[in-house]
């Protein structure tokens, strides 16, 4: 069912002092502190001041929301086509192209079999950097293999009629597979050399969890590959014995979110905490992001993770942690124009706060935070940017769209 009503969304007023504006003229609300406003589950103390709980900002241009469509099954996933056209990924196993106003146009079969149990199922996609000539995606999801499932990777072509994929082949396989219907990930950035960074999770349980300190699993990594699915060349493990050498980063426990900062060209990722300690991180290669040796949160029973500890020699700090989780899934960085006190802003689809998060970064440190379409109380999966609109779906399948009033 498709529908298109508009929900005029004037900037809030809020009866508080200010403390000043960012640098983008966003105001800064000293009475709130972002997303935050939980009892943390935890008294750990952050590595550094601003590490969390950062001041709220709040969008001063006028901006509407619309709601574009609903009952779009359970999507995972929504990446603009270079004419403005949306696709989106329904974890079944299909994908649909919409137009800009949400009009469902097309659906695309023909992809392999997903495991579509829990968390999994089809999961993102990415367009080839040639797309506009070869028409080749990729996408990643949960397959059944070898008495488990894993995350795996594959590519094909779409049809010219645009309703099936052909050749489609798997390319890359996350291994050990294991029995869980947990932590696949997962998200495809493809970076300005045409490499694919993919990310995967540890698969939440304890056999997999071990294994995201290790350079000899594929469990909680991030991995940069080239287009048929090898080590992409520069990768920091080439040649070492033990590990794998598409392995660009480890220690990360479920990543469902990256985007490169067009600004710098730097890749940043978010990730699930368990009870506590979501994180952003500034991802560099061959750097070890410490799950589960140290962490902000805690086992959803109550019980501390390992040693309790929150930071290691040798392991890198997130640049910023949610205590409450957020449970953050897509992510995209503003780069346009048309709110330009939004640009090379972050915005993170989030879960189980039921809202999208924006932060503002300023030399790769959060400095504020805003809750966006909280009013809405839906769990935002994804959110990507295209003509200067911010696109988002939920779980529930609905389609919104964020523009400049």
């Amino acid at each position: 069912m498709q529908l298109k009503s508009f929900l005029l969304i004037l900037p809030v007023v809020t009866i508080v002092s200010f403390l000043g504006c960012t640098n983008n003229g966003s105001k800064v609300n000293a009475a709130s502190a972002g997303s935050e406003v939980g009892k943390p589950n935890t008294d750990y103390k952050p590595a550094f001041a601003g590490q969390t709980r950062i001041k709220s900002v709040t969008t001063t241009t006028p901006y509407k929301v619309e709601k574009l469509a609903e009952k779009l099954g359970r999507p995972w996933a929504i990446i603009p086509l270079p004419d403005g056209r949306l696709m989106i990924t329904e974890k079944s196993g299909f994908i649909t192209i919409h137009a800009a106003d949400g009009l469902m146009l097309k659906k695309v079969t023909g992809l392999p079999a997903v495991d579509d149990g829990g968390q999994g199922g089809l999961l993102d996609v990415a367009l080839d950097p040639a797309f506009a000539q070869n028409k080749t995606i990729y996408w990643s999801f949960s397959e059944k293999y070898e008495g488990g499932n894993l995350t795996a990777v594959a590519k094909g072509q779409l049809s010219q009629d645009e309703s099936t994929i052909q050749n489609p082949v798997v390319i890359f396989r996350a291994t050990p597979a294991l029995k869980s219907e947990n932590h696949f990930g997962s998200r495809l950035v493809f970076d300005k050399d045409g490499y694919l960074f993919v990310t995967a999770g540890e698969r939440s349980i304890l056999e997999g969890r071990k294994q995201a300190q290790l350079l000899s699993s594929g469990l909680g990594k991030i991995y940069r590959i080239t287009k048929e699915g090898k080590a992409a060349p520069g990768n920091p493990f080439l040649g070492q014995a033990d590990a794998k050498p598409e392995i660009y980063s480890y220690g990360h426990r479920n990543p469902q979110s990256l985007d490169i900062n067009p600004a710098t060209g730097e890749l940043w990722e978010a990730e699930f905490g368990p009870r506590g300690g979501d994180e952003l991180n500034l991802i560099k290669p061959g750097k070890n992001y410490g799950w589960p040796t140290i962490t902000y949160g805690i086992e959803y029973d109550g019980n501390k993770i390992g040693d309790a500890i929150q930071q290691k020699e040798g392991m890198e700090q997130p640049v910023y942690y949610w205590d409450p989780v957020v449970s953050p899934s897509g992510m995209v960085f503003y780069n346009s124009d048309s709110i330009p006190e939004w640009k090379n802003n972050l915005f993170i689809a989030c879960l189980s706060s039921n809202h999208i998060a924006r932060l503002v970064i300023e030399n790769n440190k959060v400095v504020g935070e805003e809750s966006l379409l909280s009013d809405k109380k839906e769990r935002f999966r994804d959110v990507a940017l295209s003509n200067g609109k911010l696109y988002a779906i939920t779980d529930s399948g609905i389609l919104f769209m964020i523009s400049k009033k």
